[in-house]
C-alpha cells in the first residue's frame, strides 16, 4: 500500500492522525497472482490471496487480535478474504477454508 495524505488535527484533548492509503497495488498483484501463479505451493502451501502488512495490521487492530495469536490471524484474515469487500485481494483457490 502506498500512503497518499496525512491529514493532524484535533478533536477536544485528542490528537488524530489520519493516513491515507492506495490499495491498487494489493489488488494488481492479486490480479496476476491470478492470472499467472498458480495456487498451490508444494502439499500443504496454498495462495489464498495478496494482503499487504499494513492492511493487515489495520485488520488486528479492528479486530483485536495480537500479532502472537497464530489462530486468531488465521480467522481474521480467513474473515476478511471471505468478505464481499476484499474479494479483489483473493487468490484463485476454491477449495474449502
Amino acid at each position: 500500500m502506498y500512503k497518499i495524505s496525512e491529514k493532524i488535527y484535533t478533536e477536544g484533548d485528542n490528537t488524530i492522525i489520519k493516513h491515507t492509503f492506495d490499495g491498487n497495488g494489493m489488488i494488481q498483484d492479486a490480479a496476476y497472482a491470478r492470472e499467472v501463479a498458480p495456487h498451490q505451493f508444494g502439499n500443504d502451501k496454498i495462495h489464498l490471496g495478496n494482503v499487504d502488512l499494513g492492511m493487515l495490521t489495520i485488520w488486528l487492530k479492528e479486530a483485536g487480535v495480537e500479532w502472537t495469536d497464530t489462530e486468531g490471524m488465521q480467522e481474521v484474515i480467513k474473515r476478511k478474504l471471505l468478505d464481499g469487500e476484499f474479494s479483489k485481494l483473493r487468490g484463485d483457490w476454491k477449495g474449502k477454508w
